[in-house]
């Protein structure tokens, strides 16, 4: 089993490190346009709606024609293969898993490279479950393997790969000795090959920090409380927009491209922050080139932008949309925070990074892993601390307010849609 997993660690760092590099050269094809539109007349300005328009309607037409399963994240989609309830068509999803997303994510849609990482690696270890003849019984280790070994792949943090497979996929993993040991070699092995061949430096580069002052814990709890409600708020919407816009898929899929490509193409003309999955934000909003109301401004349309995006049924993952919420929320408290109580905030970014660890936390109600994935894509492995009062208040609040792990509530929609066909 460790040997296999070996392999899947291997071949799910190689299909990371490759969709990275496509998926850079897209992006960054995607910024030339829209600069170049920016700078000419608005008839130049048919060039970006064209990319995005295309780049949608191409990754709808292959997700609907061969593989649906391929649409979101698909992490709920490897919880309910682990629970043998969905299949995994490996031949199908990883194709169309790897192209459709490269052409959702260049489009400038708000989702994130960890959904299809995370899927493609869990079905590559399907994949060589079947190929090399194993037991049905090993099933369950090897495509927990692939799944940890995306996560590692897409964000450099092989750690938050370990941790989100037994926390967040608790109920479905089948712990033991040997399974545990299968998560960790293909998590590893993946990150060295995506460390070789991409790069090795934190995904998110920023000032690494010292925490000393105890006596400021307590604005740590607040933010917790305040994404608790953050939390419950985002996971309600997003479904609510996934109902709304269910009517989507009866659509044909260049009606869906070129509407959403519209919309997308002239804010990513007028305001480039506001699209994409958000690492150029990132950087921006950690080196403070933004004023309090752009924030605030930033904070909304982004939010309302990332669960549309998520829900018109293109692949894609939620995770970096969520973290630059996050992010952006975090640095938003730690400014005001330091204008009330100078002697207690050094530094605002701090909060930032709890952001990050707290949305994770109160959407996904996995506290360990969004503290474990904001301490190794920023490097603040000295804020631990204060990360473990903010990720504990926010997911112990929002369960108390009723809010469900979002994975847990798309897998029960899936589930409830595929008995009920004119379920909404």
């Amino acid at each position: 089993m460790l040997f296999y997993a070996l392999i899947i660690g291997a071949l799910s760092g190689l299909a990371s490190a490759f969709f990275r590099i496509a998926l850079n050269f897209v992006e960054k094809y995607r910024e030339s346009i829209f600069a170049a539109a920016v700078h000419s007349g608005i008839k130049e300005w048919i060039w970006p709606v064209i990319y995005s328009s295309l780049g949608i309607t191409i990754a709808l037409i292959l997700v609907r024609k061969f593989a649906p399963e391929a649409s979101g994240s698909g992490v709920h989609e490897i919880e309910g293969a682990l629970d043998e309830i969905r299949p995994m068509r490996w031949k199908k999803v990883l194709p169309v898993k790897f192209l459709a997303s490269l052409f959702s994510l260049g489009s400038g849609l708000l989702l994130g490279r960890e959904g299809p990482t995370i899927q493609i690696g869990a079905n590559i270890g399907k994949m060589v479950k079947d190929l090399l003849g194993q037991k049905d019984m090993e099933n369950n280790p090897l495509v927990s393997a692939g799944a940890a070994a995306g996560l590692a792949g897409a964000f450099n943090a092989p750690f938050a790969g370990i941790v989100f497979v037994i926390e967040e996929m608790h109920e479905h993993f089948k712990f033991s000795f040997y399974s545990v040991a299968a998560i960790m070699v293909g998590a590893g092995t993946a990150d060295i090959v995506v460390r070789s061949l991409y790069e090795s430096k934190p995904v998110i580069e920023m000032l690494v920090f010292h925490f000393n002052n105890l006596s400021s814990l307590w604005l740590f709890a607040l933010l917790g409380l305040l994404f608790s409600v953050f939390g419950w708020v985002f996971n309600r919407l997003l479904i609510f927009s996934m109902d709304i816009f269910s009517f989507l898929s009866q659509l044909p899929a260049w009606v869906t491209g070129v509407t959403v490509g519209l919309i997308v193409a002239i804010l990513g003309i007028v305001a480039p922050e506001m699209i994409g999955g958000g690492y150029e934000t990132i950087y921006k909003v950690l080196s403070f080139s933004y004023t309090i109301p752009f924030l605030l401004l930033l904070l909304f349309v982004r939010f309302i932008l990332s669960v549309f995006s998520y829900s018109i049924g293109v692949p894609g993952g939620i995770f970096i949309p969520m973290l630059t919420l996050g992010i952006i929320f975090g640095m938003f408290f730690g400014i005001e925070m330091q204008s009330f109580f100078p002697e207690l905030v050094s530094h605002p970014a701090i909060f930032a990074v709890a952001g990050m660890a707290a949305i994770f936390s109160s959407t996904v109600r996995a506290p360990l892993t969004g503290l474990v994935l904001a301490v190794e894509m920023t490097s603040n492995f000295e804020l631990i601390l204060p990360l473990i009062i903010t990720t504990v208040v926010a997911s112990v609040f929002t369960a108390f307010m009723g809010n469900k792990p979002i994975y847990s509530i798309l897998l029960k929609r899936v589930l409830a849609k595929e008995k009920n066909p004119k379920q909404k």
